[in-house]
């Protein structure tokens, strides 16, 4: 496997080392999924407008949550499943739901379940999802808007995931508590 580094704001190229010193204001570290995407200042810029922009959507914590969690576990990301675990506690989220999301098992609500739905759906049928999925999405009470947010939050995730895969990036210390082990995997 090829080996990725980790860049801090001295060893990361030029158009990264001032995105570093915002992520490590914001975040109080630098986290490891930027550090290795600041070998890139692209994808490191387009991932935190992404990341932003979707925070700024019109789902609320649960629902970009219930998103980004879908994504991550379906993905089997090690890096992202444990890093949003802790986001979603800073954000107050129910643990049910981040329990759920990561052990695969039913939501809460059959609203955020119509969500992960949807985006598996999205996921695994790489856009192509038919009519049905479509109009049970809706009727769940979600709206078109909402279906372009979700491929605005599987943007951002793609991003993430397939950096991390490629890396291998450690999880960072402050998520180590929220390890993950992908139960669809066989080894």
């Amino acid at each position: 496997m090829t080996d990725f580094q980790l860049h801090d704001e001295t060893t990361a190229p030029e158009d990264s080392r001032e995105l570093l010193a915002q992520s490590k204001k914001q975040n109080g570290m630098i986290p490891g999924l930027h550090a290795v995407m600041a070998e890139a200042p692209g994808l490191l810029e387009g991932y935190r407008v992404l990341h932003e922009l979707f925070l700024n959507s019109s789902f609320d914590k649960d629902e970009i949550t219930v998103v980004w969690q879908t994504i991550n576990v379906e993905h089997s990301c090690h890096y992202c499943v444990p890093a949003h675990t802790g986001i979603s506690k800073a954000m107050k989220v129910d643990d049910a739901i981040s329990d759920a999301l990561r052990d695969r098992t039913p939501l809460p609500t059959a609203r955020l379940e119509a969500l992960r739905t949807f985006t598996l759906s999205m996921v695994r049928e790489r856009g192509n999802v038919d009519e049905v999925a479509v109009a049970d999405f809706l009727a769940a009470g979600y709206t078109k808007r909402q279906i372009l947010e979700v491929v605005l939050g599987l943007s951002q995730k793609v991003m993430s995931n397939y950096t991390n895969h490629l890396a291998q990036t450690p999880v960072d210390r402050a998520f180590r508590k929220y390890d993950w082990q992908d139960s669809a995997v066989t080894v």
